[in-house]
C-alpha cells in the first residue's frame, strides 16, 4: 500500500549513519512523528573559517563556500547527504530538516580577502548546499555575503535551484556591470509533477524560468545546470529545456549524469520505489548501466562520462541541444582586476 508522503519531504527514511554505533531508524510516515519532522530546526552554528579550496574536478572555481549545512529543498538525488553525517545525523529526513546556519560567514570571507598575499581567484558560492533554500528568506546570510562581494570588489559564481536568487537583484547588478558574477540556476525537469516529488522545496519550474528573464533584463549573466540526468525520469526532457532556458536569455548549460554515492543510494532507492513504482527498477537499471552496474561512481573520468548506450543518448543529445540553441551564444568570464583587500577599510573611515 501507498504511504502518504508529507508536502514538502523528499526523503522518505532517515538512512543510518554510519559512523554512528547504535542504529536508529523511524519512518516519517508514522503519525506521532510527522507533526515534527516537517518543521525545520535551525542551529546556528559558528566555523572557523567559510571559504574552501575545491579539490573536486567537477568544479571549475578554485574556492567555494557554504553558508548553510544541510538544505531544505530535499532533493532525493543530492550528492551533498553524505557530508551531513560528518555533522552526526542522517542523510535522509535529517539533511532535509536540521539545517546548519553559518552566521558568522560575513566576518569570515572578509578576514579571507584581508589574508597577507591573497590572490583573488573566483569563489562559488555554493557547490555543496544551496545559498539560497528556504531559510535564507529569514537569515539572509547570503545576501550579506554579496554585499562583502561587491565592497571588495571580488568575483563571485552562485549555484541554486531557488528563484529567491532575484531578490538581491540590487546587489547583483552592480557585481555584473563590474563583471564579478555570473548565476547558475539549476533546472533538472519543467515537468511541474516531477518537480514536485524531485526536488519538493525548490522553485517551481515556471519561477525558475521566469527568474531567467528577469536575471537577464537586468544584465546578470545566466548559466544553467540541467543537472542531473537520470534516465527514466527527465532524459526525455533535454531538448525542451534547453530551449525553454535559451528562448528566456541563458549564455550557456551544463549538465552531470546522476550518481548515487554511499547514504544517496539507499535515499533515492526509496524515494524511487515510493513515488514511482511502477518504473523503479527500470530507473535504477538504467543508471547502473552508465557505472558498470553500480549506482554509483567516484572516479572522475568514469562518472562525468559514463558508459553504455543510455550515457552516450544523453550526450548526444546534449550536442545537438548546444548545437541548435547555444551555438552563438558564452557566459563572459569575470575579472579579479578590480579586487581591493583594504577596500572594507576604506569604505569604514567615512
Amino acid at each position: 500500500m501507498k504511504k502518504e508522503t508529507i508536502k514538502g519531504q523528499g526523503a522518505v527514511n532517515n538512512v543510518h549513519n554510519h559512523f554512528n554505533k547504535n542504529r536508529y531508524e523511524q519512518s516519517i510516515y508514522q503519525d506521532d512523528f510527522e507533526e515534527d519532522i516537517a518543521k525545520t530546526q535551525v542551529i546556528e552554528v559558528y566555523p572557523k573559517s567559510i571559504v574552501n579550496k575545491v579539490k573536486s574536478p567537477d568544479l571549475s572555481m578554485a574556492y567555494s563556500m557554504n553558508p548553510y549545512q544541510g538544505c531544505e529543498h530535499g532533493c532525493a538525488y543530492c550528492y551533498a547527504r553524505p557530508t551531513h553525517e560528518y555533522w552526526g545525523y542522517s542523510a535522509g529526513v535529517e539533511f532535509e530538516r536540521v539545517i546548519l546556519a553559518k552566521k558568522n560567514a560575513p566576518e569570515l570571507l572578509e578576514q579571507f580577502f584581508k589574508k597577507r598575499g591573497y590572490v583573488p581567484e573566483p569563489i562559488m558560492l555554493s557547490g555543496n548546499t544551496d545559498c539560497y533554500q528556504p531559510v535564507e528568506r529569514k537569515l539572509q546570510i547570503t545576501r550579506k555575503l554579496l554585499e562583502v562581494f561587491l565592497e571588495y570588489r571580488h568575483p563571485v559564481h552562485i549555484l541554486t535551484k531557488n528563484a529567491l536568487v532575484i531578490r538581491d537583484i540590487d546587489i547583483l547588478k552592480p557585481l555584473a556591470e563590474k563583471n564579478l558574477v555570473t548565476v547558475s540556476l539549476s533546472i533538472p525537469t519543467i515537468n511541474e509533477d516531477l518537480r514536485r516529488k524531485l526536488e519538493p522545496r525548490t522553485s517551481s519550474a515556471n519561477n525558475k524560468l521566469k527568474a531567467i528573464e528577469t536575471l537577464t533584463q537586468n544584465g546578470i549573466p545566466v548559466h544553467i545546470m540541467v543537472a542531473p540526468m537520470i534516465p527514466g525520469l527527465n532524459t526525455m526532457e533535454i531538448l525542451p529545456i534547453t530551449k525553454a532556458i535559451a528562448e528566456r536569455g541563458a549564455l550557456a548549460f551544463g549538465y552531470t549524469l546522476v550518481r548515487l554515492n554511499d547514504t544517496v543510494e539507499p535515499v533515492f532507492k526509496d524515494w524511487v520505489t515510493e513515488h514511482y513504482p511502477d518504473r523503479a527498477s527500470k530507473v535504477l537499471n538504467q543508471i547502473a548501466s552508465m557505472y558498470g552496474g553500480k549506482l554509483g561512481e567516484k572516479q572522475v573520468i568514469k562518472r562525468q562520462r559514463g558508459e553504455g548506450n543510455i550515457a552516450n543518448m544523453i550526450h548526444t543529445t546534449f550536442k545537438i541541444a548546444r548545437q541548435k540553441y547555444f551555438a552563438n551564444r558564452a557566459l563572459p568570464k569575470t575579472t579579479t582586476a578590480l579586487f581591493d583587500g583594504t577596500k572594507g577599510e576604506q569604505l569604514r573611515l567615512f
